[in-house]
């Protein structure tokens, strides 16, 4: 992780589409949709194949700030990339309210990418790597859990996370994309070189029933796993 986060606020997108045309929605969004967004203010973390769910897309995208999102997602749908190519994406989905709007957890829980307009060097080719995102929510105050996955959970799992994310209370001022309101999450995002890895490391998990009833303590529900496959062009990998 860096102590100079690419992106003070990031949208954590999850997609419900068809599960027969995700791969047409994944083709479109790595050709049309990456740079055409970055070009307005916006910076493109990630985009997944959930491995575990057919029918899900997910996809991860940060902001200087609030203002800038506000003008970035302005710019973008109204903009003639997103008029040209709407339709088609569009068609592919059920759904796309699941949204969690988020922050760096501390000084240290950013993305390790460049500043949010810096140029950057893109993959072309898909990637063995596992990306895992949990969705914690917390019971109670969301620093004292975020000290909590540094100093127990992580050093036992031997996970070294990218990010470390909660909820930003701010209200969402571009009403024509919804977030989730009411949340009080805290995210972590790890990235594990391949299949094998990330199941060795689920192994770990099961061992560990102590750890698993002290994390059930401070959660108002289970945590939310997401076991991601970047796509060809996605930059976290």
């Amino acid at each position: 992780m860096t102590s100079d986060p690419c992106c003070p606020l990031v949208e954590l997108r999850q997609y419900t589409v068809h599960a027969d045309r995700r791969d047409d929605l994944v083709t479109l969004f790595d050709r049309e949709l990456v740079e055409s967004q970055e070009a307005v203010g916006m910076r493109l973390i990630g985009q997944f194949r959930d491995l575990d769910r057919p029918d899900r897309f997910v996809w991860i995208r940060g902001f200087a700030d609030l203002e800038t999102r506000h003008e970035a997602l302005t710019a973008f749908y109204s903009g003639p990339v997103w008029k040209e190519h709407a339709a088609a994406a569009n068609v592919t989905m059920i759904d796309v309210d699941d949204v969690h709007l988020l922050r760096p957890a501390d000084a240290e829980g950013g993305f390790p990418f460049p500043a949010v307009g810096a140029a950057v060097d893109r993959p072309t080719a898909p990637a063995s790597s596992v990306v895992s995102v949990v969705v914690y929510p917390v019971d109670g105050d969301r620093s004292e859990f975020g000290r909590f996955l540094a100093a127990e959970i992580e050093p036992a799992l031997g996970v070294v996370p990218l990010a470390r994310l909660e909820t930003d209370p701010s209200p969402n001022t571009f009403l024509g994309l919804p977030v989730r309101t009411g949340e009080n999450v805290v995210v972590r995002v790890a990235r594990f070189d391949d299949a094998d890895a990330y199941a060795a490391h689920r192994d770990r998990w099961e061992e560990r029933a102590d750890l698993r009833a002290e994390l059930d303590r401070r959660l108002t529900a289970p945590p939310v796993t997401l076991r991601l496959a970047p796509t060809g062009r996605s930059l976290l990998r």
